[in-house]
């Protein structure tokens, strides 16, 4: 099993790549709104300052800036590829799912580095 090494320093400023499992698919940019929209409303539950977004047809590249006090940017992922995934399913695409019932939107993890 790959250990994955986090560098969690509260209010930092880090460069994040997410990707969606298919590498084919332009989701991203079909269904931009919605992605704002995840981002406006996870960004209303846990603060964070999105430096620089570029959303490109199957991933994503972005630079946030958390507040003081806090490193957790592994539950803003988490809640944004959730909410994007759930308003996805509300416009009646049909997502797979895998063995376990999970949504084979996302790729599992995503690609931090710290500034």
């Amino acid at each position: 099993m790959v250990l994955y090494r986090r560098n969690r320093i509260e209010g930092g400023t880090y460069f994040f790549t997410v990707t969606l499992r298919n590498r084919q698919s332009d989701i991203l940019v079909r269904h931009v709104e919605l992605l704002r929209e995840a981002f406006r409303s996870v960004k209303k539950q846990h603060s964070f300052t999105i430096d620089a977004i570029v959303i490109l047809p199957d991933h994503l590249h972005t630079i946030w800036t958390l507040p003081k006090g806090d490193a957790d940017y592994s539950a803003r992922w988490k809640a944004i590829k959730a909410q994007f995934t759930f308003q996805l399913k509300k416009t009646g695409l049909t997502l797979t799912r895998d063995k376990r019932g999970e949504h084979q939107l996302w790729q599992k993890r995503f690609h931090d580095y710290k500034d």
